[in-house]
């Protein structure tokens, strides 16, 4: 890094009695809190020329310094990967993700992978914490994620994630009839046993599901979801915890439900559906530049829309 890169300042008598961390917060708004708190504990941060702890009082007037180091937690390859891009600008992309794209490498996929992708389009995203990818998706589902690409974009939409304050509605179809909407509150964490799994389990983290039925059908109901939370498998596994487990889910879905004298269509359509019913289809956020109110949507991959209208023609045989 050259001399740009490196940071000196005074710190003003209005931040006296803060702790370290939270001085070097408000000065430097584009990093978060807890990656200004790793380079405190890495020696990388002196005050006056010495160290101290992040908790640390500062007194104003000192003369902090710091160097920026964004480690890369490993370099991944970029491929040229077509992507469904919804909206992209200076500060953020938002894609619409495939059903079968894995969003982040990992053992067993390091290629192939939406970040793989997103690396070629947007070489920068490599100097971004997880190439920029803010919340992820299921590798099975589809739908809309958005991407930051800059530093101040990522602290900024990953507070508003953190806060809640994204809006993410998803579509599902469920096995069962559902009467009514409703939400589940239930803390999701891993399977005592199974650790692949996630489930409904005393201790994990807190997780709240709200949903409305879209449209019944004889044995299955399309719905609606908005996320209040976002545990890892939290839809899925609210609503096999209420028995209306996700139709098609490979891990959740329990037995193969086929309604009585269905349609040939209905059957093939359903028995060789094996990836959970579930799309991301609206987004919203506070954009990071402009603080302006952004949502976006994304139409029903053709595999949902063909199980959907195999559904609706199967309950029109049968009134």
């Amino acid at each position: 890094m050259d001399d740009s890169d490196h940071f000196s300042m005074l710190i003003p008598d209005s931040l006296a009695g803060r702790r370290l961390d939270q001085a070097l917060a408000a000065l430097f708004p584009d990093y978060s809190r807890s990656r200004l708190q790793q380079w405190i504990r890495e020696g990388r941060v002196s005050v006056d020329a010495r160290q101290m702890r992040p908790r640390d009082p500062v007194k104003g007037g000192e003369r902090v310094e710091f160097t920026p180091v964004i480690e890369s937690e490993q370099i991944f390859e970029a491929e040229s990967i077509p992507l469904d891009i919804v909206y992209e600008d200076e500060a953020l992309i938002v894609v619409n993700k495939p059903p079968g794209m894995v969003v982040h490498p990992a053992a067993g996929n390091w290629s192939g992978t939406m970040v793989n992708a997103l690396l070629h389009h947007a070489p920068e995203l490599s100097s971004i914490p997880r190439a920029g990818v803010v919340h992820r998706l299921d590798k099975e589902t589809s739908g809309l994620l958005v991407v930051a690409r800059t530093l101040s974009a990522h602290k900024h939409l990953v507070e508003q994630l953190q806060a809640r304050q994204f809006e993410r509605e998803y579509e599902a179809v469920t096995t069962g009839v559902m009467t009514a909407g409703g939400t589940v509150k239930a803390p999701v964490g891993r399977h005592p046993s199974q650790r692949t799994r996630m489930a409904v389990v005393p201790g994990g983290k807190p997780a709240v599901t709200h949903y409305t039925v879209a449209q019944r059908y004889r044995a299955h109901t399309r719905i609606k979801v908005r996320l209040e939370t976002g545990r890892t498998h939290q839809i899925r596994v609210h609503m096999a915890h209420i028995h209306y487990p996700i139709v098609g889910d490979p891990v959740y879905g329990g037995r193969l439900r086929i309604p009585p004298d269905s349609t040939d269509t209905l059957i093939t359509i359903l028995q060789s559906f094996k990836r959970q019913a579930l799309h991301a289809a609206c987004l919203g956020l506070i954009h990071p530049d402009t603080r302006t109110s952004m949502h976006w949507q994304a139409p029903l991959p053709d595999d949902m829309q063909a199980l959907i209208d195999a559904l609706e023609q199967d309950k029109k045989a049968h009134e």
